[in-house]
């Protein structure tokens, strides 16, 4: 969407492997990290609300949740702050399930967990730091940061975002999966290929929860047109998160001269400047995305084919197409 509000779509390659079935340009697609910026979003406008402060520790709102011995390494949600859960600077790290090839794709997609199952098996890992002494990304920051949206508004996390966002937004294509393991019509088919292997695997279906949200490119814009034109946060709170840290060398390497913020990425623009991103990707979805700082020219882009042997070099293509966009 360029600077005067008009949108552009451009699609490339077939909905279905084997077919000739054109990507529809509005399709649907799993969004994954990419719903971290929404997430982190409630909490700053819970912030602005005077509901709670960034400096919060995990324990306050959410007291004996962040506690273990994390594999001899004491994990104390009183030195973690909301803050560091936003900005992945808490240390914490995931044991999430995934798949790693075609047979456990097949004998897994259909696992459910909860969010107090995955944060129970967080609490169980060494952390990769002391609390602000590093950084690391980690969705168990994220679930910790929707248990702590519901504890102080008494609603669940997705029920706060359809009110705060996506309806005064008119996002009518942002939906939660439920316990649905397909997606609504259209959408592409999703692909994974395998590490060592060449086949395209359909990872289309999989039992995601009812928390991995369901999107639009036209709907993603939206949002970020509307976080960045200062819609959705007051000017303190858009500041606060804008404040950016240095991210791993790991991650460096897919986000060439990143810096994280609160569940926002600032990266360099080509043409010089900068943009505001955050992508994300689930069984063969990948999300990339990007908005200038004012809100007034955003991208995304959704891509149905994960290639985790050629991931940096995939990421690195989306990147391109993203900077060229928002230079024009």
């Amino acid at each position: 969407m360029d600077s005067t509000g008009r949108s552009s779509v451009v699609v490339s390659g077939a909905a279905e492997v084997g077919t000739n079935r054109p990507v529809p340009g509005n399709g649907y697609f799993r969004i994954a990290s990419a719903t971290k910026p929404i997430v982190a979003t409630v909490v700053l406008q819970l912030v602005g609300e005077g509901k709670l402060s960034l400096d919060d520790s995990v324990e306050k709102h959410l007291p004996g949740v962040v506690t273990g011995t994390g594999a001899g390494h004491e994990i104390d949600g009183r030195r973690i702050t909301i803050r560091q859960l936003l900005q992945n600077t808490s240390g914490l790290l995931d044991d999430y399930p995934g798949f790693d090839s075609k047979e456990q794709y097949l004998q897994h997609r259909f696992d459910s967990y909860s969010r107090d199952e995955l944060i129970k098996r967080a609490m169980a890992m060494a952390p990769a730091f002391e609390p602000g002494a590093g950084w690391a990304y980690s969705n168990t920051n994220f679930l910790l940061a929707e248990a702590v949206i519901e504890k102080i508004t008494g609603n669940s996390w997705q029920a706060e975002i359809d009110h705060r966002i996506f309806w005064p937004l008119d996002m009518r294509h942002s939906v939660w999966p439920g316990q649905s393991t397909t997606l609504p019509d259209p959408h592409a088919r999703a692909y994974s290929v395998f590490a060592g292997s060449s086949e395209f695997v359909d990872t289309t279906e999989i039992l995601d929860g009812a928390e991995n949200l369901i999107s639009t490119t036209a709907d993603m814009n939206t949002f970020y047109r509307a976080l960045l034109g200062g819609r959705l946060l007051r000017p303190a709170e858009l500041e606060h998160m804008q404040t950016t840290v240095e991210i791993d060398e790991k991650v460096e390497m897919l986000w060439p001269g990143g810096r994280y913020g609160l569940g926002l990425v600032k990266r360099p623009l080509a043409c010089g400047g900068e943009y505001w991103s955050h992508g994300g990707g689930d069984a063969g979805f990948i999300t990339s995305d990007g908005v200038t700082p004012d809100g007034k020219r955003s991208i995304v882009i959704s891509q149905t084919t994960a290639l985790p042997e050629k991931m940096i070099e995939q990421e690195a293509r989306a990147a391109d197409l993203v900077s060229d966009a928002l230079c024009d």
